[in-house]
């Protein structure tokens, strides 16, 4: 079977398909991805200019696209909605990486999922999860926190949010503002905080840089920021648990105290605990082995 012939037969009519394109490394655009593109109605992209550069680049001839960015995402949403509607399949691209996130076609997506209209994804390249991969910081558990507003209220408020968060935090950052943001988050983290400062991924000048929050900082302010940013900066230490008023020793004692008075051993240890704050079963434990 040929791959169009395949492809065809993959993709459903009046259905969005949201597709992955290479954050940089053009290799890494996936067999499914190019198909899907091919056999799509229409594509909508974030910049018609970039993404005919891609279709070019892959033989993907005589494709219509349409605009489809932050600030006609309203209006053009309708229309993609309306040709949906009518049958037309049609294919979401941002410029690099997976739409909508952090990325307009997130309106786009809710927009087709309150209308009934099926979305299926096309993995791709993300920034989010390369950096976070390669951050050598924890990866159990992070929050992906997007760009900081330029809005001083707004950014103010953000940062506010997550000053005790305990997850890895991912962050992306445009070159002109770095050096506000990496001072921003000394003065707010404390300059002793890990950060990974991923810079151009999977492009030529692709670096990973494990420091601190004052290392990166005093360096950019020494340096021009150059490319595109993700920032990885390592959790809070959550904090100490209080020691405990009484120690287990105390609590046996006080439970044995209550049986030497008549008090079953069962119901001695939950008197002990009520009193403690300790575990019942852990105090029943200590008093029987006794």
């Amino acid at each position: 079977m040929k791959t169009a012939e395949r492809s065809r037969k993959m993709l459903e009519k009046g259905a969005l398909y949201v597709v992955g394109t290479p954050i940089g490394n053009l290799g890494d655009f996936s067999p499914r991805a190019r198909e899907t593109l091919m056999e799509a109605d229409f594509i909508a992209a974030e910049d018609t200019r970039v993404t005919l550069g891609l279709l070019n680049r892959f033989d993907i001839q005589h494709k219509p696209l349409i605009s489809y960015f932050e600030h006609n995402k309203l209006s053009r949403g309708e229309t993609i909605i309306a040709r949906l509607r009518e049958g037309e399949t049609c294919a979401l691209v941002s410029d690099a990486g997976m739409p909508a996130v952090s990325d307009p076609g997130e309106t786009l997506i809710a927009a087709c999922r309150e209308a009934g209209i099926p979305v299926y994804v096309v993995p791709g390249p993300t920034a989010v999860v390369s950096a976070l991969a390669v951050s050598g910081l924890p990866t159990g558990r992070f929050t992906f926190e997007g760009f900081l507003s330029m809005n001083k209220r707004s950014r103010r408020l953000h940062m506010e949010q997550v000053k005790g968060e305990l997850r890895t935090m991912i962050f992306y950052e445009a070159p002109h503002k770095l050096r506000r943001t990496l001072s921003d988050f000394e003065k707010l983290f404390g300059g002793e905080r890990e950060i990974a400062v991923v810079r151009e991924l999977t492009k030529i000048h692709e670096e990973v840089w494990r420091t601190t929050l004052r290392e990166a900082a005093a360096h950019y302010r020494e340096h021009e920021p150059r490319g595109e940013y993700v920032l990885v900066i390592a959790g809070a230490e959550p904090p100490l648990l209080e020691e405990p008023a009484y120690t287990i020793g105390e609590a046996v004692s006080m439970a044995r105290g209550l049986m030497e008075e008549g008090t079953p051993p069962s119901e001695a240890a939950r008197l002990a605990a009520k009193d403690t704050g300790l575990r019942k079963a852990e105090i029943y434990k200590a008093l029987t082995r006794e």
